[in-house]
């Protein structure tokens, strides 16, 4: 899920950066480029939490630009096969419905969830219970295990169940 590693890059920086604060310009930079960014392998840059090294510049012909390789230290979010993770969800319909788990969309389709829940179509489309007990509407939260990941260069998506204990609605934003 979460994990803290440390990464490299190559930054770019216009000589207007130069001067006495080079390194701070340098810093929020990197942030600004990084955080919120994601890499098939790593997964999503949450944050940059510090700067291990920031190596020698080298100046680019022609251009004025000076290239600094920085190694850093980030948070980063990636989901596994098998994990347990709560989701906000953003859509429903008769195919299935999608969730939110921070930067990631997961999917649950209609295979993937209980047998006694069915779509009711209308103003909010919902999956409910035959008793009427529990509903799976936009902006419930739901509790889903992951059973497939994709990942591509630049984004994750996955399919997720709750057709298993424990898994489900877990915040109706009906009930409150």
């Amino acid at each position: 899920m979460f994990f803290h590693i440390v990464l490299e890059r190559n930054m770019q920086l216009h000589p207007r950066y130069f001067g006495r604060n080079l390194r701070d310009n340098l810093v929020s930079k990197l942030m600004k480029d990084v955080e919120g960014t994601c890499s098939g392998r790593h997964g999503f840059v949450v944050a940059v939490t510090g700067i291990e090294n920031v190596g020698k510049g080298l100046i680019r012909d022609g251009t004025g630009f000076v290239t600094f390789p920085v190694k850093y230290q980030c948070v980063v979010f990636r989901p596994f096969k098998g994990e347990i993770l709560e989701a906000v969800v953003t859509m429903v319909n008769k195919m299935g419905f999608f969730a939110e788990a921070g930067p990631v969309q997961i999917f649950v389709s209609n295979h993937l969830i209980p047998d006694d829940m069915e779509f009711q179509s209308g103003d909010i489309p919902n999956y409910t219970t035959s008793d009427g007990s529990v509903k799976i509407q936009k902006d419930s939260e739901v509790r889903l295990k992951i059973i497939g990941t994709r990942v591509d260069a630049t984004e994750i998506f996955c399919i997720g169940t709750i057709k298993d204990d424990f898994l489900g609605v877990i915040n109706d934003p009906t009930a409150i």
